[in-house]
This record gives C-alpha cells, sequence and structure tokens, in this order.
C-alpha cells in the first residue's frame, strides 16, 4: 500500500522517469567516410542522390560538369557494393534542342515497388526555365529507357527522393522559381504508374513563404509531413492528414537553416532524422554550408543533433541525400566543395 505522503514523491519520480525518456536519442555509432571517387572525372559535381537497388547494393546520381549551369553539364552515377564505389560514368548527356546546348540538373533516383527504378531529372538554362525529364530501368540500372520529357506544369520530385503512398502512387515534392521575380513555391505531384499520368497538387499557404525543395516524413498511412528549404532562415513544415491529397497547416519551424537543400528519413521505428546546414543565411549564398549536420526527432518537430558531418572554417557541405537500408544502416552523400561528393554510413545504437 502507497502511503499519501509518499505519494507525491512517487509522481515526481514517474514525471522525472517520463522526461528523461522522452529527451533519449540514439547516438551514431559505426561511422565510415569517404569520397565516392578521389578523382572526380568533372570540374564540379553537385546534388548527389541515392538508393537501394538490393541489399547490400546502392546507386548514387549527380550533376557534373565545368560548373553549375555549364553547358556540359549531364548526369553521372557509381554503384556501391563490398564497401567500394565503382567508377562514375555517364548515364545522361546535356540536351541539344534548337541549336542550342541545355545542361541537366538535380536527379532524382526512387525505385517503386514495382521495381522500377526511376530517374528523374532537370533540363535546362537555369531552375527558372527548366523543365522534367525522367529515364526508366527495369534491370537495376544496367540498361534504360530513352529520356521522356513531363507535361507542360510538371517537374518531377525537384530534389529530394518521392515516396509511395499506395501501390503504384509515387507522390513528388515539387517547387517553382518564377522567372519574373523570382519568387519560390512549393507544390505537390503525384504520379501513377498503371496509367503514366500526373496530378499537380496545391499547398495550403496563407502566408506565402518563400519555400522550395521540400522532403518528406511519413508520421502514418494518413499522415504526412514536408519540411522545406526557405528564405527565411527556417525550414518551414506543411502538412497533410489524407496521404498526401491536400497539404495545410503550412508554419515556420524552429529549425535554423542557411537557404540550402535538406533531407530527411522516416526510419522504421517512425522516428526521423534529418541532415540540415544549420546556421543563419550570410551575405552570399554560401554562408551557412560550412557546417552541416544529422538531427533527430521523434516527432518531426522538435530536432536534436545527433552529430556533425561537417563543422569548418570555411567550404560548401551542403545537398544532402540520406537513406535507411534494408540492414538498417544509413547512409548520406553530399557535395564536398563542389569537387567531390562524399559519403557517409552510419548506425544508430539503440536507447
Amino acid at each position: 500500500m502507497i502511503s499519501k505522503f509518499n505519494y507525491p514523491l512517487l509522481v515526481l519520480i514517474v514525471l522525472s522517469f517520463s522526461c528523461s525518456s522522452v529527451k533519449q536519442v540514439p547516438k551514431a555509432i559505426n561511422i565510415t567516410q569517404n569520397f565516392i571517387t578521389d578523382q572526380p572525372i568533372t570540374t564540379n559535381s553537385h546534388a548527389a542522390t541515392l538508393v537501394e537497388l538490393e541489399p547490400h547494393k546502392l546507386m548514387a546520381a549527380w550533376f557534373g560538369g565545368k560548373y553549375e549551369g555549364a553547358k556540359d553539364v549531364g548526369i553521372y552515377f557509381s554503384v556501391y557494393q563490398k564497401n567500394k564505389w565503382s567508377a562514375p560514368k555517364n548515364l545522361v548527356a546535356p540536351l541539344i534542342r534548337q541549336n542550342d546546348t541545355l545542361p541537366c540538373w538535380n536527379p532524382v533516383l526512387f525505385k517503386s515497388k514495382s521495381q522500377n527504378l526511376y530517374l528523374f531529372y532537370k533540363v535546362g538554362k537555369n531552375p527558372r526555365e527548366w523543365f522534367g525529364a525522367m529515364i526508366i530501368s527495369k534491370d537495376n540500372g544496367n540498361t534504360w529507357t530513352k529520356p521522356k520529357y513531363l507535361p507542360d506544369g510538371i517537374l518531377g520530385p525537384i530534389r529530394n527522393k518521392p515516396i509511395e503512398t499506395i501501390l503504384g502512387t509515387i507522390l513528388c515534392g515539387s517547387s517553382t522559381e518564377s522567372v519574373a521575380d523570382n519568387k519560390w513555391r512549393v507544390h505537390l505531384e503525384k504520379y501513377t504508374e498503371s496509367t503514366d499520368s500526373w496530378k499537380k497538387i496545391a499547398l495550403n499557404d496563407k502566408k506565402q513563404f518563400e519555400i522550395i525543395q521540400p522532403t518528406f516524413l511519413v508520421h502514418s498511412d494518413k499522415e504526412i509531413q514536408i519540411l522545406s528549404r526557405s528564405k527565411h532562415n527556417k525550414l518551414i513544415s506543411s502538412w497533410s492528414n489524407d496521404n498526401g491529397n491536400t497539404w495545410q497547416k503550412t508554419d515556420s519551424t524552429n529549425v535554423v537553416n542557411s537557404n540550402s537543400g535538406v533531407d530527411a528519413v522516416t526510419l522504421n521505428n517512425k522516428s526521423f532524422l534529418l541532415v540540415n546546414n544549420p546556421l543563419k543565411i550570410g551575405k552570399d549564398w554560401f554562408n551557412g554550408r560550412n557546417v552541416l549536420d544529422v538531427e533527430y526527432s521523434k516527432d518531426g518537430v522538435n530536432w536534436e543533433k545527433l552529430f556533425d558531418l561537417e563543422n569548418q572554417k570555411e567550404g560548401e557541405f551542403s545537398y544532402p541525400a540520406i537513406i535507411e537500408t534494408s540492414d538498417h544502416k544509413i547512409h548520406i552523400l553530399y557535395t564536398y566543395n563542389r569537387k567531390y561528393i562524399k559519403h557517409v554510413a552510419f548506425e544508430l545504437s539503440k536507447f
């Protein structure tokens, strides 16, 4: 029997235990890191994407050329198995159209439950005028279809990996940068494999945030969240309660970001990891990209740093891609000073 005099003490102990449990986060262990190649075949490498082809086999892609937007910029790829990356090769060349050469941008790899391997990418002079394209492989990247250009007004996943909300339905986070005044706006796009059709989904954004490049966090069969890069020193969040058909509650978060691309992953236990440049915007566009970290959350709202991938006085470490593989390892790719694509892998300790 518990004495009434001991009851407050018991409550205090229970509350203390509960609070400490909430604050618990895993630790990153068995961290490894390397470059996809120590001898890049292009002067500039940027905007990597990553997918698991099968257990213990990954594929990466990125755009490369003389510099971002140069006429020689194409899509390159490498395959990772037995803890080693293959020599990079060109996969998509710049598009020659109407006596002009158009560079490639922002590849996105995604493997659907139908075993289709997609490479989505953009083509154009700049992000305000580019258009969407995709190629498909049915044999894990050994052979690919010819490029297919997406319908007018459809760009495909703009930078981060999509999600498959129901079998054969691929939900893509997309965004636009207007030509006249460079306004940034996020929207969603739904691709149906069986009909090869696209549907554009608006975002309810009453505050008209300047946002692009959303990444997904899946909370349940119905509840999905996106986090978007912004011009406001913070990531902006939006929510869907109907499996991505409508979006609302668009508002600022407490996650500081230097107007740089982020990526997130939903772990098997429904917690989340975020790769982020956690500094405020500086005078120049690259300011704040000298620090890149990994953050952890149980609810997509409150985030705590796990560790720094990079923390240097100068440098650009940006545009991350993160996945959890079938063996529960975490793999991250990111741009390293625009010259290399760096690969970091680790495991999460149990509480």
